[in-house]
């Protein structure tokens, strides 16, 4: 797979990873890389609820004038316009809407790096308390030394506790890895 490496240093792959560097270089040069990801985040929004939207966007029997015309209707009237909205209708006309999602992770990836915000995931067995979670994020920023951008997933096979993973660190206390390991030991004991 090919690899595009940006200009701030961050690497990113595959036709996305090409895709969103362009983009987020047009949108450097036009001071609207907040703009952009504002608008993006619509985009991938408006496709998390649309079930209609989803196909749009990945079905290939929908030619690219179809494609284009459609994504055009519903970023117009969702406000998507300028870089953001040319940009959509361009990955349309060339037959890409499918890999759009990766694109604005990929976009938002870059703008987290140009910015020094680092990623995290939190997973926990249920919803935490906005306490809890204002706590884990206060951690996260305080062990990162940076802006911290938390992304919580709920999985309720860990039981119980956390699993943290801040770029390649991956911390788990969880309730199930805790008993995993006890049965591994009481295995031993033998």
């Amino acid at each position: 797979m090919a690899e595009s490496k940006h200009a701030s240093g961050s690497i990113v792959s595959g036709v996305a990873g090409r895709y969103a560097s362009a983009l987020f270089e047009l949108a450097q040069e036009n001071a609207a890389i907040d703009d952009v990801a504002e608008k993006l985040a619509i985009i991938e929004a408006l496709a998390a609820e649309s079930a209609d939207l989803r196909r749009l966007l990945v079905s290939p029997v929908f030619t690219a004038e179809e494609q284009v015309a459609g994504i055009s209707a519903i970023a117009e009237k969702a406000g998507v316009t300028g870089l953001a909205g040319n940009f959509v209708k361009f990955v349309a006309s060339k037959r890409r809407l499918f890999v759009l999602p990766a694109m604005i992770r990929d976009y938002r990836a870059l703008v987290a790096q140009a910015k020094g915000i680092v990623n995290a995931e939190v997973r926990l067995a249920e919803q935490p308390s906005a306490a809890v979670l204002d706590d884990i994020k206060a951690t996260l920023r305080e062990v990162a030394d940076a802006e911290v951008d938390v992304n919580v997933k709920i999985d309720p096979a860990l039981i119980g506790g956390i699993v943290v993973k801040v770029g390649s660190r991956m911390v788990d206390s969880s309730l199930r890895t805790k008993l995993n390991s006890l049965r591994l030991a009481m295995k031993e004991v033998r």
